[in-house]
């Protein structure tokens, strides 16, 4: 369990391996164009097979401002528990609306209990960050984005069906790169019964954990302006982990 909470909750958070040439990796949208806003949120179910552990969710919390550039807060968190298992873990990042460039990252996790926090300031400018608990400037690069970010960054992609693309993008420099590869479309149902056309997302991070190459991890983006994450699943030692989209509450102003 406790490496399932750590996986979903942080899956960007592992050691990368070199990737081949893909082609030019498409840039983010225009801020006018971003297909998410202050107060939108979603809530998923966190399952293994069938059985029920908890409940995940995204959300734009709202605006704040770091070191004088305008920023939305975003959050992804996950709670969860089992027997002699309890575990919350929340991301929170402060990623530019201008520019989609994180310049603050905090993890809260509590595990049985025991608060493991991590607090990062980042720093596009001279491409480092700094870490709390650990002093001193480390490596970064120059449009950083953290675990968090990274999940709505993706939804601002133009994405092709078949193509790969990559993304020296990461704030941790050593990280990178990450992959994404385009798989295919596949028709999803929505809390509300809908049903829509999703773009079938394999996202390659390291040689470990959720997103490696052996976990076959696929992310599910609705396949129209919205970009609406509707699942992720990943194949970890002990079983299938899904999360499954439960409830969506749109921006104020959206449909």
């Amino acid at each position: 369990m406790k490496i399932l909470i750590a996986g979903l909750a942080a899956a960007l958070s592992v050691a990368a391996r070199p990737a081949p040439m893909t082609p030019p990796a498409p840039g983010p949208a225009p801020a006018a164009t971003y297909p998410f806003g202050v107060g939108e949120r979603f809530q998923y179910s966190a399952k293994l097979g069938f059985l029920r552990l908890g409940t995940a969710w995204m959300s734009v919390n709202g605006l704040d401002s770091v070191r004088g550039h305008e920023s939305f807060v975003f959050e992804f968190g996950l709670e969860a528990s089992a027997p002699f298992y309890k575990a919350k873990n929340v991301l929170r990042s402060w990623t530019g609306t201008e520019d989609l460039i994180s310049r603050r990252f905090r993890q809260d996790l509590v595990e049985n209990g025991k608060p493991r926090p991590r607090y990062y300031e980042i720093f596009p400018d001279s491409q480092t960050f700094d870490q709390e608990q650990r002093p001193g400037a480390k490596p970064s690069v120059a449009q950083p984005l953290d675990d968090a970010a990274f999940f709505y960054f993706l939804r601002t992609l133009s994405l092709e069906v078949g193509k790969s693309y990559q993304y020296d993008r990461y704030f941790r420099k050593e990280l990178n790169p990450v992959t994404i590869k385009v798989v295919k479309r596949e028709k999803m149902e929505l809390p509300d019964g809908s049903k829509v056309q999703c773009l079938i997302l394999n996202p390659v991070v390291g040689d470990d954990g959720v997103f490696s190459p052996r976990a076959e991890a696929q992310l599910w983006i609705t396949d129209d302006a919205r970009r609406i994450p509707v699942q992720i699943r990943s194949k970890l030692p002990f079983g299938t982990v899904t999360l499954r989209l439960e409830e969506v509450t749109p921006a104020p102003g959206t449909p």
